[in-house]
């Protein structure tokens, strides 16, 4: 059963709550006993957490099936988090993709386009919509899921990380304005996050972390205040790292390790002549690779 009594936030509504970290939000804020809002395009799969956690729990659960890249999916969203008599606390923009990764000129438009709505569009709707009625009532939390990849460049992932850094500085300025009006918002920045079949303790980028205390930690850190959270101690440090060495340092580690591939990709496709033979290792060449690098 839930735990009652213990966390501010007593309504939660979750995006991408039908598997990965959007699941594992709506787990962890049930058994604190919140009444949860769960939207995702999968409305099976919606259904089938739903029924877990209300058995599990004993909290009220709403599944809302909606595509946040389509207008009709992001207005409905909207309405439901605008609603004055059906007040939510916690709004977790959670729904995320990584897109194709590869180099921005080899992306396909259309999912270029897709991701960029999904990744920074609704995230900035969704706050809107959420705002108005939390400082009406004194009292509310945005939760935005962001990534240690917004402080990073990472070759083959260009409008994710760009995307990432939106989401981070938005949620700075965002908190900046409520400030003293009793709602918080906050940019949760993991790196590599356990999810799914993932193997082994560390990726390229760094430590591969649990879902559990990740989830927990962003939970804890928008309840607190607290604008921006990083979790784990080696990201912390690389990030610092990142954002304090001297340009030329930082661009000669990406293109030490990756660049030479993407630069190979990027005249394959435009039938430039290739570069010189014997360079590194280059991105990684899936969405499933650059998950278990970069969250």
């Amino acid at each position: 059963m839930s735990e009652r009594g213990g966390y501010p936030y007593r309504s939660a509504l979750v995006t991408g709550a039908s598997d990965g970290l959007g699941e594992h939000f709506a787990t962890e804020l049930a058994r604190r006993g919140a009444d949860l809002v769960l939207v995702a395009r999968r409305a099976d799969r919606l259904a089938e957490v739903a029924a877990r956690l209300r058995a599990d729990h004993g909290i009220a659960v709403e599944v809302l099936a909606a595509d946040l890249t389509e207008p009709d999916g992001l207005d409905r969203v909207r309405d439901r988090l605008a609603d004055p008599d059906r007040p939510v606390d916690l709004l977790v923009n959670n729904a995320g993709e990584f897109g194709g990764i590869t180099p921005l000129g080899n992306r396909d438009p259309v999912e270029l386009d897709r991701s960029v709505r999904l990744n920074t569009l609704a995230v900035v709707l969704l706050t809107r919509a959420a705002i108005p009625g939390m400082v009406r009532r004194g009292h509310g939390g945005v939760l935005n899921l962001s990534s240690v990849a917004g402080f990073l460049a990472a070759p083959g992932g260009a409008a994710y990380c760009a995307g990432k850094a939106f989401v981070t500085s938005f949620s700075r300025t965002v908190a900046l304005e409520l400030t003293g009006l009793g709602v918080h918002v906050t940019a949760l920045c993991p790196g590599s996050v356990r999810i799914g079949p993932m193997t082994g303790a560390r990726t390229r980028l760094g430590p591969v972390l649990e879902p559990g205390p990740v989830v927990r930690e962003g939970l804890a850190a928008v309840a607190a205040g607290r604008v921006v959270q990083i979790p784990g101690r080696e990201y912390r440090a690389r990030v610092w790292l990142h954002r304090h060495a001297p340009a030329p340092v930082v661009r000669w580690i990406f293109q030490r390790g990756w660049g030479h591939r993407n630069a190979e990709a990027v005249r394959s496709r435009t039938g430039a002549a290739g570069p010189p033979a014997g360079g590194p290792a280059g991105p990684p060449a899936t969405t499933q690779e650059y998950e278990r690098e970069v969250r």
